[in-house]
This record gives C-alpha cells, structure tokens and sequence, in this order.
C-alpha cells in the first residue's frame, strides 16, 4: 500500500505542536463523519483523518511515523524481529487502512470501525374512521408486514387505541412497533395516519357537528316539532313559528370530544320546497302572496 504522509491528511505542519493537531482534527473530523456528511468516498475520508490523528496524537507513535516518513515511506528498513509488516510487531493488517497505522493494531482497534447501531425504519398505516367511531376511545386492530433482516417478512397483527374525537389527517405515533433495528439499534416507530370518513348527513367543525335540517315553508310560518338524527341517536327539536332560514339551534355536549373539549350538536334551518306543485297549493301560494305585505327586501329600498 502507498505510504500516506499523516501530517498532509490533517493539513499541519510536521513540527506542528499536539493542540494544533487536535484541532485540524476536530474541524475535518466534522466535516467528514459519516452521519454528517453522506458524499461518496466522505467515510473513507474519515477513516484516513482517524487513522492521522491515532497516530500523530501518541508522541510514540508519532516517532516511528517520523522516522518512517525520513526514509520514504519504506517501512521495511523498520521492521521488528517479529516479522510483520510494519512497527512495533503488532501485523493484522487486511488491506482497509495504511500497513503503517496496521502495524500498531488499527485494524483491530481505532481504525476499525464498529458497525454503528441503526434504527429501523417506521411503518405507516392509513386507518380509516367514521365520525360516529370516534365519540369514544376506539380499539383497532391494523395488520402489516415488518422486514427481516434476511430479506423476508413477517406479518403483524396489532391492536392500537385511537383517541375520542382525533382529527381527520391526524398522525398518531406507537413507539417502537416499526421495523427492528440493525447492529443494536432501536426499533422503529409506527405511525396511524387517521382519515376521518364524510358522513352523508353531518359536517364536523372541530369538535362541533352540523346538520343542515330542512323544513317546510308551514313548517317554519306555524311551528313544529321536529325529529332529528344526531351521532347518538335521534332527538325532539321544537322549531318556533316564524322561523327563518339559517336558524341554528345548539344542543350542547352532543358534538365530539377530546379530553378537554367537548362540541356541541348543531341543527341549521333550511326552508325547502317541493320539487312540483299542484294547482291547490299553487293557488293558495297565489292568495298568500295578494295579501301579505311583507317583503323581506324592503331594507334594498325595493
């Protein structure tokens, strides 16, 4: 292997003193790491930067390296008595760092890197619900498929608990139920991401639900009693005479809930007409509109 000049790798002088040293190796170290920097050929930088600094460091180490490098690099010329390749006797070189930092067990030791611990990467699910689903703690099971490290999988049957009340896009986080870990490293996480089924009657405004409630035009001129669904079950609701169009009506704490908040349930008056309409009914339209004076336009000036 070429001799590599240690003094270079760190961009010091050769009488550069120990702090300088540590420093430039600091600085490149940084710029180099592998979990910093992901460039092609930056870890082998960093090994080389390592592997300067093992060296240059050990005022020992530092000395036969001096010597080494006065000859050129020949090695050789300073080989121990017990035949390795290199100083101090130590050998095990396997061709990853130079046969100098070889000679003093790198391979085994400082230079060679153990396999750093790597997370497993997290799983999501799309969990669908409906708006009825989520007035309490609902328990889901959800299936999928974790990779081994062979290249299989393994299928998984998990029971998860989606709050009362979670929002539509919501993420919901279950630590540790991810894919496994490699070289020791922690598990992955798993993450619910929660689609909050449309309901063909109710719209959700945060934690309170809407319902568009039609009536007729005698229904909102005389008064009425109303039955009206709601996400519980159905209820009575009185609509006044004389009600317009727009009327909300509130029923408290029949929304959706969290563990702060509770909604509300609200009923929104529509006047509807029927799509046709018979000659009686058109008349008795006709005789209303001759004798009522009132306009609701009146405010325009029209």
């Amino acid at each position: 292997m070429d001799f590599i000049d240690y003094y270079k790798v760190l961009g010091v002088d050769s009488d550069a003193d120990e702090a300088t040293i540590k420093t430039a190796y600091r600085k490149l170290a940084r710029k180099y790491h592998p979990d910093v920097n992901k460039d092609a050929g930056a870890e082998d930088k960093f090994k080389e930067i390592a592997e300067a600094y093992h060296v240059l460091k050990d005022s020992e180490r530092r000395a036969e390296f001096d010597d080494n490098k006065k000859y050129g690099g020949r090695s050789g010329g300073f080989q121990s008595q017990g035949g390795s390749s290199g100083f101090g006797g130590q050998g095990g070189f396997e061709g990853d760092y130079s046969d100098f930092f070889s000679s003093f067990g790198g391979g085994q030791g400082f230079g060679q890197r153990q396999p750093r611990p790597v997370r497993g990467q997290n799983v999501e699910i799309e969990v669908s619900v409906g708006l009825a689903e989520i007035l309490e703690v609902k328990e889901e099971t959800v299936s999928y498929t974790l990779s081994n490290a062979d290249g299989t999988g393994t299928k998984k049957n998990l029971k998860v608990k989606i709050p009362q009340g979670v929002a539509d896009g919501e993420k919901i986080r279950v630590a540790g139920q991810g894919h496994a870990g490699r070289n020791g490293g922690s598990a992955g996480d798993l993450y619910l991401h929660i689609r909050v089924l449309a309901h063909p009657y109710f719209e959700r405004k945060g934690q309170d639900i809407e319902l568009v409630m039609p009536i007729t035009p005698w229904e909102a001129a005389l008064g009425a009693k109303i039955t009206v669904p709601t996400l519980t079950g159905k209820i009575s609701l009185t609509v006044p005479a004389n009600t317009s169009s727009g009327k909300k009506f509130r029923i408290k704490g029949k929304g959706l809930k969290t563990k702060t908040v509770t909604g509300d349930f609200l009923a929104i008056v529509k006047i509807a007409l029927p799509a046709t309409m018979s000659p009686e009914s058109e008349a008795l339209w006709k005789q209303l509109a001759e004798t009522e004076a009132f306009n609701p336009r009146e405010v325009w000036g029209s």
